[in-house]
């Protein structure tokens, strides 16, 4: 393992503040919204071509990215940078600024096919309205796919799926099929893209043992599967790590996805790309991420299906070549849905086809436009998180209670079994890129918050939310949102405080992995987590 010493930029007080470059973005303020009484089916389901027309993207430009592409580099791709002058200052002015090491990682890629036979008359998961019926076939196949990095002494794995979400029960039971091999809970990332036409989530939780269809019904055989094969991908990314070179870029997207709850609600609009090659300049894996639901198929559609995120990752495959591996992972995605792609007609199969066709497109080129660098930042943490209390919403039976064939007698029992007491954040900084693993579906205007706070403790260039992280607990939505109601709000399980809990203990994994401490964070009035450790 080589190290490279990497200055971060000085805070403004820093004497050597004007020799380095890079400033973090401002906090954003989450906006202010009315009262929402919204259903899961007037806004996922799209129930008609009327309402697919209403809904239709204007086009973002997928032409003029090409002028952007026009970069320099070395023979195998790579941009080569001077170490900046703030460095040097580091090692003759120590207060000026932490030093931060940058080392060379290697990496290794493996997918498997998490599709259930037909014989086990899996059932599909995303709508209660499917009452657990078994999918009636494959129109694409589920899969699981895994990036292992290494620096030679430490390793972590981000493992990407086709998923709906993972109960709390499954990190667990991978973790005790790897750990022979030195793997634990802080060096993987679980992230499911949260594709509607999967494998239920309460069809593979032991946890759940209720007959009730509309919420999904235990199979021990679908979860030992499920589990048995997350477990081997990442054995498989293991075998074979080779030296690679990392790059990360982002551009926004207007037009892509949309608010749910408002129509003038907040939207996280970045694409953000991660390039992972061999040092000899062939493409290993890319990373993707961009926040909204995979809901353009309806409980209608009865296929298994990755949804639009499986024809992003398998277009991209083809236009990059070379055996790449592309990996999709969502973001704050608990109030925002794709918005058509214009022309794709009323098929709801061809409307998820052609939003993920276009938007490998853009991604293509924004990984064209994406320099690596051989020595990148690397670090993981894991951050526990307390929860408030378990507890249904006001609103829980005029929404998700009838959804999911739910009484309020019987949620006293269910949300203390199935949901639990307190979760984690598992955090990655790859170079440029900061994953902020969050265990659920958090609002898009939180995660704005998230991200900008976490620019201003990491200096990341690119911080990204790794939305429904290892598990599904919730979603997290604002005070304000919870209080308003609405379908997000029914299924919040842990009342209106749950996304203080959430911000706070995400924020504290990324100070960890940070040189700053969140002084500003606490100026500001943030409620200290109960589960901080000492400094």
């Amino acid at each position: 393992m080589r190290a490279h010493v990497r200055g971060r930029p000085a805070s403004s007080g820093d004497p050597g503040a004007a020799l380095c470059s890079g400033s973090p973005p401002d906090r954003l303020e989450p906006p202010t919204s009315a009262r929402s009484s919204r259903t899961k089916s007037d806004g996922d389901r799209l129930d008609g071509p009327a309402d697919n027309r209403g809904d239709l993207a204007p086009d973002a430009g997928l032409e003029p990215l090409r002028a952007s592409l026009l970069v320099t580099r070395d023979k195998h791709g790579a941009i080569m940078r001077p170490i900046p002058l703030c460095v040097l200052l580091s090692t003759v002015c120590p207060g000026c600024m932490d030093a931060v090491a940058a080392v060379e990682l290697s990496a290794g890629v493996s997918r498997v096919d998490l599709t259930p036979p037909a014989e086990m008359k899996a059932p599909l998961g995303g709508y209660g309205a499917r009452r657990s019926r078994p999918a009636e076939g494959v129109h694409d196949r589920i899969l699981a796919k895994a990036v292992v990095v290494s620096d030679g002494t430490r390793k972590f794995a981000m493992v990407t799926a086709d998923m709906l979400g993972f109960a709390p029960p499954i990190k667990p039971a991978v973790l005790d099929r790897l750990k022979d091999a030195g793997w634990n809970a802080e060096q993987i990332l679980l992230l499911p893209s949260h594709s509607h036409a999967s494998i239920e989530m309460n069809a593979i939780n032991p946890r759940n043992i209720y007959r009730i269809p509309e919420i999904g019904i235990h199979d021990q055989r679908l979860f030992e599967l499920t589990v048995e094969r997350l477990a081997r991908v990442v054995r498989q990314a293991e075998q074979e790590l080779v030296p690679v070179k990392i790059g990360t870029s982002a551009r926004p997207l207007p037009g892509w996805n949309r608010n749910r709850r408002r129509r003038d609600g907040a939207t996280d609009e970045q694409l953000t790309v991660t390039r992972i090659d061999r040092t000899d300049g062939k493409p290993l894996a890319v990373l993707v991420s961009f926040a909204a639901h995979p809901t353009f198929m309806t409980e209608r559609q009865m296929l298994f299906s990755a949804g639009w995120p499986g024809h992003l990752q398998r277009t991209l495959e083809a236009l990059v070549g070379d055996g790449v591996t592309a990996m999709y992972y969502n973001g704050a995605e608990g109030d925002l849905r794709p918005r058509a792609r214009p022309g794709s007609g009323s098929s709801r199969w061809e409307q998820a086809e052609r939003y993920g066709r276009e938007l490998a497109l853009v991604a293509h080129e924004r990984w064209r436009a994406t320099r690596t660098e051989r020595a990148v930042v690397f670090g993981y943490h894991r951050q526990p998180i307390d929860l408030p209390d378990r507890v249904a919403h006001p609103d829980f039976m005029k929404t998700g209670g009838e959804e999911y064939g739910l009484s309020e007698t019987m949620m006293e029992e269910f949300l203390p079994r199935m949901l639990p007491a307190g979760s984690a954040s598992v955090s990655l900084r790859l170079g440029d890129l900061l994953v902020i693993g969050v265990p659920g579906e958090m609002a898009a205007a939180l995660g704005l918050e998230v991200k900008a706070r976490a620019a201003r403790l990491t200096n990341a260039k690119y911080p990204v939310i790794g939305g429904l992280a290892d598990e599904w607990i919730s979603y997290i939505l604002s005070e304000e949102q919870y209080q308003e109601g609405g379908y997000e709000a029914s299924v919040s399980f842990y009342g209106p405080s749950l996304s203080r809990h959430i911000v706070d203990g995400v924020l504290e994994g990324v100070r960890r992995l940070g040189p700053q401490s969140d002084a500003a964070g606490d100026a500001r009035g943030r409620r200290p987590i109960r589960n901080r450790p000492a400094d």
